[in-house]
């Protein structure tokens, strides 16, 4: 073998061992993507015109979040918002539109002391996805119908579920688990569904 033929082979095998590189590195970044956003990893590359720039715009996300000044509530705030939590479940037997767009504006001052921006949803949401990616899609659920609760196009079991929903993304950020899920919130449905249903009102 020629000296020509072996600097040619090597010069392949260099650059065929760069693009394994390459793709290691890829293979990685995307492994965490998907492990730090969960399913949010998903809605992004859906939206995105490809999953490259699907996780451009997630890497983004980790930048602009390294960039905030989280704050860790006190004893004091946790008790304070558990409590009010507990009013909001209470509200809803008597008046589940009020309870739901209470439950929007607590989870808002919830996210707001914590030190998330709160004056973009949008921007709220991707900051937010980045530690809280899991019960996200369930804070976006709740949130579209509360939208819907104000243009007075939802129903009881509609709110009932946005409370549960803004739950699950309100005992995330507060550490812990605020009150028992009320009868008022698991089991609630309107008159009509309970005389409509009665086996499954009675087995409730």
């Amino acid at each position: 073998m020629s000296p020509i033929e072996i600097v040619l082979i090597a010069a392949v095998l260099l650059v065929a061992l760069a693009a394994l590189a390459l793709l290691g590195t890829r293979w990685r970044r995307r492994h965490d993507l998907r492990g730090t956003f969960g399913p949010e990893y998903d809605r992004v590359v859906a939206e995105q015109d490809s999953r490259s720039a699907a996780e451009r715009e997630l890497r983004q996300r980790e930048r602009r979040h390294a960039e905030l000044t989280l704050t860790p509530l006190a004893e004091t705030s946790r008790a304070r918002y558990a409590a009010a939590w507990a009013d909001v479940q209470t509200r809803f037997v008597d008046a589940p539109g009020a309870a739901v767009g209470d439950a929007d504006e607590l989870l808002t001052r919830l996210i707001a002391e914590l030190g998330y921006p709160t004056g973009d949803y949008d921007e709220q949401v991707a900051q937010l996805s980045v530690e809280h990616a899991r019960t996200l899609g369930r804070y976006r659920e709740a949130h579209e119908i509360h939208l819907a609760n104000e243009r007075g196009e939802a129903s009881t079991e509609q709110l009932r579920q946005a409370v549960v929903h803004y739950r699950a993304l309100f005992a995330e950020l507060l550490g812990e688990d605020p009150v028992p899920t009320s009868t008022a919130t698991e089991q609630a449905s309107t008159p009509t569904e309970q005389a409509s249903t009665p086996t499954e009102a009675s087995t409730r």
